[in-house]
């Protein structure tokens, strides 16, 4: 498995970017627009797709949106097999009343925070860095 495991290496070796569209999350059952869509992540549930998009993206394919977000990227190739990694970056970012929808690409875990806790998330995640 390729990618790195170690905890401490994740957590103090990580370099996170933040982008500055702003993204909402919706959901479809209509197959038509999950294909036209320009999505940055697609996950089928038994209840319709869900999708991430950018804001525009969903008001013209007639999606509401909602948890209008932007997406922060963990900078370092984290494991599909490492173990805590998300789950210390959530609870640290809990402490400062916020909620994280972390989605796992191959490479790297990204996160979707609300746009007015990006600032305290972006602290939050450079203090947990600078524990480790």
């Amino acid at each position: 498995m390729s990618g790195e495991m170690d905890l401490d290496t994740l957590i103090g070796s990580m370099e996170p970017v933040l982008y500055p569209e702003h993204y909402v999350f919706a959901t479809t059952t209509d197959t038509e627009i999950v294909t036209r869509a320009k999505a940055k992540m697609v996950f089928e549930e038994a209840e319709g797709t869900t999708l991430i998009v950018l804001k525009e993206e969903a008001e013209r394919l007639g999606l509401e949106g909602e948890f209008l977000c932007q997406m922060i990227t963990l900078n370092i190739h984290s494991s599909l097999e490492a173990v805590g990694f998300m789950a210390r970056i959530a609870t640290h970012l809990s402490k400062l009343d916020m909620g994280v929808n972390p989605v796992a690409g191959f490479y790297h875990d990204h996160l979707f925070i609300q746009v007015e806790k990006v600032p305290a998330a972006m602290g939050g995640l450079r203090e947990l860095i600078a524990s480790v």
